[in-house]
């Protein structure tokens, strides 16, 4: 196949809410009256992001999981995404089943491909993301006060679970193994939460990096200290049992790629969020509080700090 008609059989799906898709020098898109445009990017690196061996339809999954992530995290409407590929041949089954993995969340999600680009290298994946919030009401780090619970969505440390099962680190089986392999390879977006919490969440960001990682950030960026209490956060069962050794703390402190949303709220809105959380049929846990401080410390079932050697995935260690 030409590049072009690569492009033309696998990543020219028909648009539902764009101006102008494929086929020229760019895309037009327009952004409905009241709201803002909101623009994310991730670059997946083979070997670095996933394995080079990884299911095809997988890593076309994934690669848009992250970015949806992200618009999540904003509470956007995720609405338009732009796809670039560095790939080392035009490998026609690999590419259908990136594509059909892609595509398949694309829908689920009604995102419309828009365009993007193509070339011969090392295989690298980079997806563009946009969408709408209302203007002025989209969620970010910046928020968090003292007195704030801090929430988390669903169970922590799956994904890391699995790559330390890949690694030899452990040994997974059965459905303890199928749940982990699930949590890192599909991960699911929390896109219809995201969109609940504007007007309830003083602050939000996704476990992308590991938990301490990310509340970090929030907490960084909110001039304030995040407390996390280890016995409350919520784990897969796989780790449950585990609970007080290293790996465990690893896994769902520092193993980011979850993917769930960490928030913060103030404590009047606890009924309102468990509400949230049923509709939702979503587990959202109170994993700790915001105070006047700095930086983040996770503390034990007796209320000492516990050390974390790893804080956080970092692209340059």
């Amino acid at each position: 196949m030409t590049e072009f008609e690569l492009i033309a059989r696998f990543f020219s799906p028909a648009t539902t809410h764009t101006v102008l898709a494929g086929g020229d020098d760019a895309a037009l898109v327009a952004v409905q009256p009241g709201m803002e445009l909101v623009v994310s990017t991730d670059m997946l690196v083979a070997g670095r992001h996933f394995y080079e061996d990884a299911p095809a339809y997988d890593v076309g999954h994934k690669s848009l999981a992250a970015n949806l992530s992200d618009m999540a995290a904003m509470g956007a409407t995720p609405r338009w995404a732009t796809l670039s590929l560095a790939l080392p041949a035009a490998d026609e089954a690999w590419l259908e089943a990136f594509a059909r993995g892609f595509l398949e969340l694309a829908g689920t999600h009604d995102v419309d491909l828009i365009g993007g680009d193509t070339t011969r290298g090392p295989l690298n994946v980079c997806v563009q993301i946009m969408g709408e919030a209302p203007a002025g009401k989209a969620l970010r780090r910046s928020g968090a006060r003292p007195g704030d619970d801090v929430w988390v969505s669903g169970a922590l440390g799956g994904a890391a679970l699995a790559l330390a099962h890949l690694r030899g680190e452990v040994e997974l089986r059965g459905d303890d193994l199928a749940a982990a392999l699930q949590r890192l390879q599909r991960p699911l977006p929390r896109v219809a939460l995201g969109q609940a919490l504007i007007g309830r969440a003083s602050s939000a960001i996704d476990v992308s990096d590991g938990l301490a990682a990310d509340l970090g950030h929030v907490a960084a960026r909110s001039g304030a200290k995040g407390v996390i209490e280890w016995m409350r956060v919520p784990v897969p069962a796989a780790l449950a049992q585990h609970r007080d050794q290293p790996l465990a703390r690893r896994c769902a402190l520092a193993g980011g790629d979850d993917y769930e949303l960490c928030f913060t709220a103030d404590p009047a809105l606890r009924p309102d969020l468990d509400a949230l959380a049923a509709r939702q049929a979503l587990p959202l846990t109170r994993i700790g509080r915001i105070e006047a401080g700095q930086g983040v410390v996770v503390r034990d079932a007796s209320g000492a700090p516990l050390e974390l050697k790893d804080g956080g995935f970092d692209h340059f260690r």
